[in-house]
């Protein structure tokens, strides 16, 4: 449930102007008419002449170019005015009659008064009409998330405690994390026991890891276990085009925390406002970010975690936030998100797959292998995916073959349907795979082959061999390494032996064959000739893990030469082992051409089959 943020519905300003005219339009020609005018009758010349000579006149008076006269009406005196004509016996006829004549109108209409009526009242109106629409229009802008005069407001959406929220139970695969968590809503539950002992909760956690892995739902689980109000506010959102403002929305922040304690305080991406401040710049460091920064550090030193407020943010950029943001009493401490393992992909899926209809015959354990390093959202992707494919072909559960499907939808892309290979490409494409998947069942410490398949995919590959891992693999060999680029290099060797030529489909394979190469040598110390020593710094280790060079022009030149003469060892030992077993090249490659598509179970009773026993 979202508190502050949900306001009553509001008429649009128009309706108060439309409102404004109806009014103003109404007093200017309805009701001030009839007041300037008072109880004044028009009437005709031969009327007036009718009732002097009836003796109905008592007083009248000319005036320009209107005779204003008093004549009795029904028993009642009226006020009565008609055009003077061109009369030269009217005074006369007044006189026979007995008319009082006078030198003014009586009762007219004085000029203050009816400037008073006509314009001072409809203005004044319209002034204080104004004023009301300006207050309102005012307060709903104030009121409004990024409204005008919504300077300094956090913005911060809140939840109130919630029984029914995101419990730990909804969160799988992360059970360090949620252990680590788990001491905080403990404190938040029973904080006597913590103040008995003397123990203070940790101000600030911050929850680290690649994206897709839960560290906002890990957030909102904490809240959701404490029973506490949780305020979610994303970094960028205090970055204002305004200098001072992005410090005001830091102080609001708190001071809603403080006033809703105990509670839960969750800023995302924190790198956005946390970054490390180098003084660089025209202004001296001085930004607009680096005062956000500074009014952040501020808040987390004043506030007192005695009342239970606690402060959890995420970033997947731990090594670019400022040092002060990470010491003792702000972010105490720092909870790693990382990817899960067999098991926790195996959980994960199996959370997510109560929101759909599965076959009893799925088994998560052999998905959970194929899916190796697959984030929590890659995971639930997964899921979401076997269930789309279960409706487009019509059935009401998802299979295994479902779940087998989209986790190549999501490593390759769709089905491309529409592209056809030519029959010479379709072969090139099948040797190609095959020597993929022969180099690899031919080494030792080796995963096995799952699955090969020559059916262009949406990512522009135009075939692909799926290995999959028996157990979770941590560490990796020389040996395991330089295998897996003898594996990667088998596409091209194949090409080469069998076409005399080379293709562009080798294009990703060379990309990974050499970032395992330079990764060898440069970070993992796997060369006699540089022996221990990095070459390379890993940056932003949780976003592709980019690396920088951390040595002289000479040494790079060596190291380029140790890259090239690693992979073009092992293409020669792909080379031979499709040389030494060049009919069952030949044999698999036919059968692949044929059918598309094989699992690695008929790879290897093809490869394990003498040869020429194959119907």
């Amino acid at each position: 449930m979202n508190l502050g943020n949900k306001k009553p519905g509001k008429r649009p300003l128009y309706v108060y102007y439309i409102i404004a005219a109806v009014v103003i339009f109404l007093l200017n020609f309805l009701v001030l008419p009839s007041i300037q005018e008072g109880s004044i009758i028009t009437t005709d010349y031969s009327t007036f002449l009718s009732n002097v000579e009836r003796g109905n006149v008592s007083e009248a008076t000319v005036d320009g170019d209107y005779i204003y006269y008093q004549a009795s009406q029904d028993g009642r005196e009226v006020q009565c005015k008609t055009v003077a004509m061109d009369d030269p016996n009217l005074v006369e006829r007044l006189r026979q009659a007995g008319v009082k004549m006078s030198e003014t109108a009586p009762e007219r209409q004085s000029i203050i008064l009816t400037l008073i009526l006509s314009y001072l009242i409809p203005i004044a109106i319209f002034i204080l009409l104004g004023r009301w629409l300006s207050k309102k229009m005012m307060s709903s802008m104030g009121d409004a998330p990024g409204g005008m005069m919504s300077f300094g407001k956090s913005n911060a959406k809140v939840y109130v405690k919630s029984t029914s929220g995101i419990k730990f139970s909804d969160v799988a695969g992360e059970d360090e994390a949620k252990e680590l968590l788990t001491e905080i809503v403990d404190y938040l539950h029973n904080p006597h026991k913590y103040a008995e002992i003397g123990a203070s909760m940790p101000k600030g956690a911050l929850l680290v890891g690649p994206p897709g892995t839960g560290k906002t739902l890990l957030a909102k689980a904490v809240a959701g276990e404490a029973e506490v109000p949780f305020f979610s506010i994303s970094g960028s959102e205090f970055v204002e085009m305004f200098v001072g403002m992005g410090a005001a929305k830091v102080r609001d922040l708190f001071k809603q925390a403080n006033d809703k304690a105990p509670c839960i305080v969750f800023i995302d991406e924190i790198d956005t406002i946390g970054k490390k401040r180098d003084g660089a710049g025209f202004t001296g460091g001085n930004d607009e970010r680096e005062q956000t920064l500074n009014q952040l550090l501020t808040e987390m030193d004043g506030f007192d975690g005695s009342k239970g407020v606690v402060i959890l943010a995420a970033t997947n950029r731990p090594d670019s936030l400022d040092p002060a943001l990470l010491r003792p009493g702000r972010f105490d401490r720092r909870i790693p998100v990382e990817l899960p393992d067999l098991q926790g992909r195996e959980e994960i899926l199996k959370v997510h797959a109560k929101k759909i209809k599965i076959a009893d015959s799925v088994r998560f354990d052999e998905i959970a292998k194929a899916a190796a390093g697959a984030s929590g959202a890659e995971l639930a992707n997964i899921v979401n995916e076997a269930a789309l494919r279960a409706v487009r072909d019509g059935r009401k559960f998802a299979t295994q073959a479902d779940f087998e499907e989209s986790i190549e939808v999501v490593i390759a892309g769709y089905q491309k349907k529409n592209r056809v290979l030519s029959n010479k490409e379709k072969l090139i494409v099948s040797y190609h795979e095959i020597g993929h998947a022969l180099v690899a069942a031919k080494q030792t410490d080796s995963a096995p082959v799952h699955k090969i398949t020559i059916i262009p995919r949406t990512s522009g590959a135009l075939g692909y061999t799926m290995q999959v891992d028996e157990k979770e693999h941590f560490l990796m060999s020389k040996e395991e390494l330089e295998n897996k680029i003898a594996t990667f290099t088998g596409g091209r060797a194949a090409e080469e032996l069998i076409f005399h030529t080379i293709t562009t489909g080798a294009s990703n394979d060379i990309e990974q064959a050499t970032k395992i190469a330079r990764a060898m040598i440069s970070r993992y110390g796997m060369s006699d000739e540089f022996d221990m020593v990095a070459m390379e710094n890993v940056t932003n280790q949780y976003l592709g893990g980019d690396a920088s060079l951390a040595c002289s022009f000479e040494t790079q030149t060596i190291l380029d030469k140790k890259v090239v003469d690693l992979v073009s060892t092992q293409h020669q030992k792909a080379l031979k082992i499709l040389q030494d077993n060049i009919g069952k090249l030949h044999e698999l490659a036919k059968y692949l051409y044929e059918h598309e598509t094989i699992t690695g179970e008929e790879f290897m009773r093809i490869l394990e089959t003498p040869e020429g026993e194959i119907g």
